[in-house]
């Protein structure tokens, strides 16, 4: 599987909030020590998580803005240099499979068949098993304090991928980044 298909089933992964009935999950952390009304400004590292072949991919492009979109939301203000906090995000993509093994009764005449139809014939159960696979993908943004080079928040989506997901990963994506942007601690005063 190609780098590049294999960010984008990353990301669609973590837009699994439209493909399931329940969406992700969510969960995020925070720094206790961390002062967001202290910032007010933000922007993206040179090459962030979703980017590995040293150009930047839809996925990232459709993370950037609808983080972007997110950022603005909550008071924030782009900027290209210097901003006060970094946003970077990551996405994956991994296969899973779940076996569930069930009792099944059969009814087998065996050496009393000869009785079969006169009453029934004592039950006999087999184990069936029966194998689902399918793709989990997580998606991972992290807020980032640019002069100390810290982690001061991060958000995390896990669910299921979906057909749907796959077909329109920038409306999953702007989806999910919204849900995890749901859970950000505090607006910027500043603006």
């Amino acid at each position: 599987m190609s780098h590049a298909l294999r960010t984008l089933t990353a990301l669609a992964a973590l837009l699994v909030i439209t493909g399931c009935a329940t969406g992700p999950t969510i969960t995020t952390h925070t720094m206790p020590q961390a002062d967001f009304a202290a910032y007010e400004t933000f922007g993206f590292p040179d090459e962030v998580g979703t980017d590995r072949g040293g150009y930047e991919s839809r996925i990232t492009q459709y993370f950037k803005a609808a983080s972007r979109s997110e950022m603005e939301g909550l008071g924030y203000r782009y900027a290209d240099n210097d901003p006060d906090l970094l946003v970077n995000f990551f996405a994956n993509a991994e296969e899973k499979q779940e076996v569930y093994t069930r009792m099944s009764p059969t009814f087998s005449a065996g050496y009393y068949g000869y009785r079969y139809g006169m009453y029934t014939a004592w039950p006999m159960y087999t184990t069936e098993v029966d194998t689902f696979d399918y793709t989990v993908g997580t998606a991972n943004i992290d807020v980032v304090d640019a002069e100390e080079n810290r982690l001061i928040w991060e958000g995390r989506a896990e669910g299921r991928l979906t057909r749907s997901v796959m077909s329109d990963p920038e409306s999953a994506i702007y989806d999910t980044v919204a849900e995890i942007f749901a859970r950000f601690p505090a607006r910027n005063p500043g603006n």
